[in-house]
């Protein structure tokens, strides 16, 4: 977090700014990261709180492909 953004990682501030990057493309990169984070910890802690953490940043990461897919297909058809 930086205190520019105060609610926004700081690895996500340059594309921020970059106001030609969409937004779900920072989401989808950001959950990209926080599942490879949670991988490498329930490689050292079979905890089952990180298996439903896992669980919801996957569906989460499903979700920025349907988005995508779905908008892009309403953009075509209008």
């Amino acid at each position: 977090m930086t205190t520019k953004y105060p609610f926004i990682p700081s690895h996500l501030e340059k594309g921020l700014e970059d106001v030609t990057i969409p937004l779900i493309d920072l989401m989808h990169g950001h959950l990209k990261v926080e599942m490879l984070e949670c991988e490498e910890a329930m490689q050292d802690n079979p905890d089952r709180f990180l298996e439903g953490y896992m669980q919801a940043l996957t569906n989460m990461y499903c979700m920025t492909y349907n988005l995508s897919i779905e908008r892009k297909q309403i953009e075509e058809t209008q």
